[in-house]
């Protein structure tokens, strides 16, 4: 049997897990206590993928305001949103082939702009930052998805080369931070063919 995680004192969302309160169907239930002041029993694995954030308030307050009312269509996280979704599902978008074409999908609470709204907000999201999944093979969900910065997410994309460098394996931007050496310098490198240790060669190497 699985070891139960103790999720007391930590918090997802509006909520905060006060103690562990039975277990049931194969799965933990918590009891917790939202920001508004209400009690909810809550699935553990629920609050650890999000799917549940409050005791219902949330949903409540943003549904009261949807897309007449929100005055989100013109922000950056509803482009971010229509992006996505022009991924997944429109043929005619040009990076369709690398999302919708090998199978990813935008999971059903998000086909609807609020909940991602409200996952975004509560989970980090600024204006500097792109969406990335942590898994590039799976869909966009809140269990597989999280905020980064560009640097970041560029080591989650399949065009990331991998090189081996004395055993060790990182990315051509990994390898790039630890050398001090400009991403593009690395780059150019492995076009040439220079693989090993010239590879992060601090000095300049001649054509």
């Amino acid at each position: 049997m699985t070891k139960r995680i103790n999720l007391e004192g930590k918090h997802f969302g509006r909520l905060i897990v006060i103690e562990y309160s039975h277990f049931s169907g194969g799965k933990a239930y918590w009891k917790c206590l939202c920001e508004c002041g209400n009690e909810k029993l809550v699935r553990g694995d629920h609050l650890k993928s999000l799917k549940i954030i409050s005791c219902g308030c949330f949903h409540k307050e943003t549904t009261s305001n949807r897309f007449s009312t929100h005055r989100k269509s013109d922000t950056r996280l509803f482009s971010i949103w229509s992006g996505i979704k022009n991924r997944c599902f429109n043929p005619n978008e040009p990076t369709y082939k690398d999302y919708g074409g090998r199978g990813i999908t935008v999971c059903e609470e998000w086909l609807e702009f609020i909940p991602f709204y409200g996952w975004a907000i509560h989970n980090g999201y600024s204006d500097n930052l792109t969406i990335d999944r942590i898994d590039n093979n799976g869909n966009y969900d809140p269990s597989n998805c999280k905020w980064s910065t560009k640097t970041e997410q560029s080591r989650n994309r399949r065009s990331n080369v991998k090189v081996t460098i004395d055993g060790e394996t990182k990315t051509l931007t990994e390898w790039a931070e630890i050398s001090g050496l400009a991403i593009s310098t690395l780059r150019n490198r492995y076009i040439k063919g220079i693989r090993g240790k010239k590879l992060i060669n601090p000095k300049r190497m001649r054509a």
